[in-house]
């Protein structure tokens, strides 16, 4: 019932849209993605990352935005609403909406043969399996010198982790990933560059 009433709250414009990255995690967000011409975002939830993200990428550049939106018991996507609405206010280069997990998106990319990406956020699942199961799908489609963002990868004093993971994932793996360097850190985030060969 709250999803209804935050829905109902959120068209006449007394909620906003929700998210689970702070400001200066969207601002960190932005700073990296910056000018960035083919980025993708792993966990859309409202669209209030996408948005930022569509507002600084290149005016010719093309976001996927990656969450299967569940349908709910009324047989469609809150969420998917929400996030159109909210990623439509902004007017510059192309979002594709991909209606699929991270993985399967990974392997949709692929067989598509879509150039690789300069940008990644992954905001998705943040069980240890999830995380997983996106980074193997999409390191690989990481131009060089492209960027990895990872959302609730790193424990804070303010934001107390234990055992998440997603936090246990990126310290056992992904930080010992010779391929990558960290770039960046800033409270729950977790900024990568993909070396140059």
């Amino acid at each position: 019932m709250r999803v209804i009433t935050h829905f109902g709250l959120w068209l006449v414009g007394l909620e906003q849209a929700q998210t689970q990255t702070s400001a200066g995690e969207r601002a960190c967000l932005a700073k990296h993605a910056a000018g960035k011409r083919r980025l993708v975002e792993i966990g859309v939830w409202h669209g209030v990352t996408t948005r930022v993200l569509r507002s600084v990428m290149d005016p010719s550049a093309t976001l996927y935005a990656v969450d299967p939106f569940p349908v709910g018991r009324l047989g469609f996507s809150f969420q998917y609403l929400i996030s159109h609405r909210e990623v439509g206010v902004v007017r510059n280069g192309q979002v594709s909406w991909v209606r699929l997990t991270g993985a399967e998106a990974a392997r949709r990319h692929r067989e598509h043969g879509i150039p690789p990406v300069d940008f990644i956020f992954i905001d998705g699942d943040h069980s240890y399996e999830g995380l997983q199961a996106d980074w193997t799908g999409w390191n690989p489609l990481v131009a060089p010198g492209g960027v990895v963002a990872l959302h609730d990868s790193r424990d804070t004093p303010a934001n107390p982790r234990p055992g998440a993971g997603s936090v246990r994932y990126t310290s056992e793996v992904i930080l010992k990933d010779p391929a990558f360097e960290v770039n960046d850190e800033y409270e729950s985030l977790t900024v990568l560059r993909r070396r140059t060969p």
